[in-house]
């Protein structure tokens, strides 16, 4: 995934919540991460996915961290709140900042309590995916423990990433 984002000319930024930094550490951890991946935001507050990835606080308000369009604002948010200075065009000295160009968001119960806003239980999980103009939301109903679900949500969200990847740039597909 991190050679086709490379080959692809894809910046990743990631918003997470629930895996708390272990989905930014998955992707880190492959050499070469740096040319693909721009950041990281940790919005484990629910307030911080307001103030941080500008996710609507009405919405928040109404339904909760853990909703389907909370993990599309996350994933629409943290591209922006990760945008890097990129060359303008070939030749330029010139250069733009860009947001990235696809963003995911974990959100969800990692439990073992059921979440207080909403009484949704353990393993309730979203995971928003934003591409362009496009952003999803992909529902996962994850069973374990508090480890378990973390861990299944990484992956989830890995798997996740590359499939948008490569429907983004079919070119790639493995």
């Amino acid at each position: 995934m991190i050679a086709r984002a490379a080959a692809a000319g894809i910046r990743i930024a990631v918003a997470e919540s629930l895996t708390g930094g272990a989905l930014a550490d998955a992707l880190v951890s492959v050499p070469g991460a740096s040319r693909v991946f721009s950041g990281a935001v940790v919005a484990y507050d629910t307030a911080l996915k307001a103030s941080l990835l500008g996710v609507d606080p009405a919405l928040l308000r109404r339904k909760g961290p853990v909703d389907a369009e909370v993990a599309r604002q996350m994933a629409r948010g943290v591209r922006r709140a990760c945008a890097v200075p990129r060359a303008a065009a070939a030749g330029s000295a010139e250069s733009l900042v860009r947001d990235a160009e696809v963003g995911i968001a974990t959100t969800g119960v990692a439990g073992p309590d059921p979440d207080p806003q909403t009484g949704q239980s353990a393993g309730t999980v979203w995971l928003g995916v934003s591409i362009g103009e496009r952003a999803l939301a992909i529902p996962l109903v994850l069973t374990g423990d508090r480890a378990a679900i973390r861990a299944s949500t990484v992956h989830a969200a890995l798997d996740a990433l590359d499939a948008a990847i490569a429907r983004e740039h079919p070119e790639f597909e493995a």
